[in-house]
């Protein structure tokens, strides 16, 4: 994660995420950064499907139609997240972390979706673990691309 934070601070990059089943993990590891308020907009953290449609105008129809762990919804929330919170770049995180299948989807199936200057890109990812392990690995995940795209 410092990886990520110099170089963003370093080009004068803004980021923002919008967390589900991550649940704020990645605004913590990211804030925990020294110096990254200089580039750090802010996270939201819409766990329920309600807290989407309210806080992220995500329609209750595409919600009932795809599901919140699906590309569709991890799009709409880094595309809505970005706007509302103002950034370069915006980070979305929906999953199935655990303990059971949830929307017929299993345990372990992630999206994240990635705004990147307006660029949407979403990873589907298959991970196994424990609800951290899954946290963590998607976190990684994610951390690696932004590093990739920034270098």
């Amino acid at each position: 994660m410092n990886e990520l934070a110099q170089l963003l601070i370093q080009n004068n990059i803004s980021i923002s995420s919008v967390e589900s089943f991550t649940v704020g993990n990645f605004a913590a590891m990211l804030g925990s950064v020294p110096g990254i308020s200089k580039v750090y907009k802010g996270s939201l953290i819409t766990y329920q499907s309600m807290t989407k449609e309210r806080l992220l105008s995500i329609d209750h129809q595409l919600i009932e139609k795809y599901g919140v762990v699906s590309k569709e919804i991890a799009s709409l929330m880094c595309v809505n997240g970005k706007a509302i919170l103002d950034s370069d770049i915006c980070v979305s995180f929906t999953g199935n972390a655990g303990p059971e299948a949830m929307e017929e989807k299993p345990v372990g199936e992630v999206y994240i979706g990635l705004n990147y200057f307006g660029q949407i890109s979403v990873y589907r990812l298959e991970l196994s673990g424990s609800r951290y392990d899954i946290v963590e690995k998607a976190i990684q995940f994610i951390t690696k691309k932004m590093i990739e795209k920034l270098k």
